[in-house]
């Protein structure tokens, strides 16, 4: 991300345990010690996923951790948090969920003009078989990288 869009929070395994097809940007409606503590960095997207109902988009199981300097009005570590979506957009991730083998999945939250914005994701899961290439693909560009840098020293 750059400078006017920095991340907050990032599912850095989403890339390895699927195969992302299209992404889209959401906003989302969070409470003001929501939007505190993900500007300290205090959030987890790991097993978040998306539902869609309705005519209404969740964002499911995703974890904000409470505010440190919060009182009682704290919010609650894992709610569902609603997304704000255009309607062609939640028909779109409405037939995406419908259709076997696809998942709606947050990839990160991130600011952008004040605002926080949800990178969600329609994707399809990966096999092992296509995990352990993509891991295999990585040793050789790693491997790559280290001779073509040899070669320049």
């Amino acid at each position: 991300m750059s400078k006017n869009n920095p991340e907050l929070v990032s599912n850095r395994k989403a890339g390895f345990n699927y195969e992302i097809l299209e992404t889209l940007e959401a906003g989302i409606i969070l409470k003001g010690t929501e939007i505190k503590s993900l500007r300290d960095h205090g959030g987890n997207l790991q097993d978040a996923w998306i539902r869609v109902e309705g005519n209404e988009a969740w964002l499911m199981s995703s974890s904000i951790a409470p505010y440190r300097f919060g009182n009682i009005h704290n919010h609650e570590e894992r709610r569902e948090r609603k997304l704000l979506l255009h309607k062609r957009e939640l028909l779109q991730l409405f037939s995406a969920q419908q259709e076997k083998g696809c998942a709606l999945i947050p990839m990160s939250l991130y600011l952008k003009n004040g605002r926080v914005k949800v990178k969600v994701a329609i994707a399809k899961g990966k096999k092992t078989v296509d995990k352990r290439q993509a891991i295999q693909d990585r040793d050789q560009k790693r491997q790559l990288e280290r001779a073509k840098k040899q070669m320049l020293d």
